[in-house]
């Protein structure tokens, strides 16, 4: 009789610590699987291994400001869009010549012209490599600042901010009817107009 409780007490144990375990094993497997969504939110499939912000307020606090930690507030002043022969951009602050030129990307998520891009734009080492010098943002939505839609709403397009808030109206695709607009065949452009973009910030602040 003693045996037979024993055994009983054992299967128990036994059947209590294979439940725990799996209890364990199904938390495991929820948090690992959880964990990769935040860079993929933010990237939306443009470069998951790149820091991407989440507004379009951050992405401006963060091109004007050396700071790292992320801002209290949106910034006061929104930028300004600057003439196809933008001329120097000076300012007195000294900070600036070590921040960041933003670059926006507006696409949609159900446009085959944007998913084609969005391809191309990750796959291409060196803009991804290049990429990381800018303060990123991709949007699936349009702000209200009419800056960002120089000549009209139209996707996939992608413009440049310097760190005074000037959008640069004279980096440009090869359309004149969509000026901002880049096809998977134009990625090397992007890619010369992204060095444009880092080139004149160093030449101009």
């Amino acid at each position: 009789a003693m045996e037979k409780s024993y055994m009983s007490m054992f299967l128990l144990l036994v059947a209590i610590s294979c439940a725990l375990a799996k209890d364990v094993g199904k938390k495991e497997t929820k948090e690992t699987t959880a964990k990769p969504k935040l860079p993929q939110t933010l990237s939306r499939g443009w470069g998951d291994q790149l820091i991407w912000t989440q507004t379009y307020e951050e992405a401006l606090f963060r091109s004007k400001h050396t700071l790292t930690t992320p801002p209290r507030s949106a910034p006061r002043s929104a930028p300004r869009s600057a003439p196809p022969s933008a001329s120097p951009a000076l300012n007195g602050d000294s900070f600036f010549s070590s921040n960041k030129p933003l670059m926006i990307i507006h696409h949609l998520d159900d446009c085959p012209h944007s998913q084609a891009l969005k391809k191309a734009f990750a796959e291409h080492k060196e803009i991804q490599k290049l990429a990381e010098k800018f303060i990123l943002l991709n949007l699936v939505y349009e702000t209200t600042d009419k800056n960002l839609s120089p000549d009209g709403q139209y996707v996939p397009r992608i413009l440049f901010i310097d760190p005074s808030l000037t959008v640069r109206a004279d980096i440009t695709g090869r359309y004149s009817n969509r000026l901002y607009a880049y096809e998977p065949s134009d990625i090397s452009l992007l890619y010369s107009n992204m060095q444009k973009a880092l080139k004149l910030m160093k030449t101009e602040l």
